[in-house]
């Protein structure tokens, strides 16, 4: 009896120990991403910034030029709402939490007689949303991990078409915003019509003086500039995604892995006590026949 326990316990923390191989590998792959995902997002910062800068000079220079794009509807019949998640899982709550607001929002939006028209990022995305009656008109799989800005590019492409052709009147983006290593939260953003962004505060040292003249007219410019801030806006949204996907993969592969050391700790303390059992069963079972034989002599 010890000695079949002995050989399950055996048989369990070798597969405990495999596991725990698995999940330290996962974690310092996981580990690795994490520099690379912040340097790319330090290196697109400018360009977004960029981008953000040249939308308020618009709308600051000619308000009513910039309304048609910048002010929203006071009616949404149709609202594009475009989910971004993983490719893989392994990730904690990543996954859930963006796939969680997004069909709150969807639910809000209907409750509210809006059409939701969806579009995912991720594989991890069209299952959940189908399991829960919600169609997906089209998914993009295969970089999640590692976006790049073509990519973001196809994206945007899919997304703005109904906006520009009049189909939709709003376009609203949810996805997992990367803050620091510690610090990664789901957001919500209206990406169409255009929102002006809050800009930092500079000095008056460093403040542009004089004045900006826009060639063509500011609504011109506003309407080829909105698929270009969408790009920006959503390789943004790509790379921290993926950044906070790393982040969320290496925390939740560490805790896998210290629960594989406990549980292999335990495991073996078990097999010790049962070894011990049977090694003393043993041993009483020599003394009593030993004293068998001195009782029959």
């Amino acid at each position: 009896m010890a000695g079949g326990q002995e050989r399950v316990l055996r048989r369990r923390i070798k597969s405990v120990q495999a596991t725990r191989k698995i999940t330290k590998a996962m974690e310092l792959i996981a580990a690795s991403q994490i520099p690379k995902s912040q340097a790319r997002i330090v290196a697109n910062r400018p360009y977004r910034d960029g981008m953000r800068r040249v939308i308020v000079e618009a709308a600051l220079a000619d308000p009513a030029g910039a309304a048609k794009l910048l002010a929203t509807p006071e009616r949404v019949e149709t609202c594009v709402v475009v989910a971004i998640v993983g490719d893989r899982g392994l990730s904690g709550a990543y996954n859930s939490s963006t796939l969680r607001a997004t069909e709150r929002l969807i639910r809000s939006l209907q409750a509210q007689g809006t059409q939701v028209r969806l579009f995912t990022v991720g594989k991890k995305a069209p299952s959940y949303f189908r399991f829960r009656g919600v169609e997906v008109e089209e998914s993009f799989v295969g970089f999640a991990d590692r976006p790049t800005f073509a990519d973001a590019r196809v994206v945007a492409a899919k997304v703005v078409a109904p906006y520009v052709d009049g189909e939709a009147q709003q376009v609203m983006l949810v996805s997992t915003r990367f803050a620091s290593a510690s610090s990664q939260f789901v957001d919500t953003t209206q990406l169409l019509p255009l929102t002006v962004p809050e800009m930092p505060v500079v000095e008056a040292s460093t403040a542009l003086k004089g004045y900006t003249e826009f060639e063509p007219e500011v609504e011109q410019l506003l309407a080829f500039l909105a698929p270009r801030a969408l790009e920006s806006e959503i390789f943004s949204a790509l790379l921290e995604g993926a950044a906070a996907f790393h982040t969320s993969q290496q925390r939740a592969m560490a805790a896998a892995t210290d629960n594989a050391d406990e549980l292999g700790q335990t495991l073996t303390r078990v097999m010790n006590r049962a070894r011990q059992d049977s090694i003393t069963t043993e041993i009483m079972e020599i003394v009593s026949g030993a004293e068998a034989l001195r009782s029959g002599k």
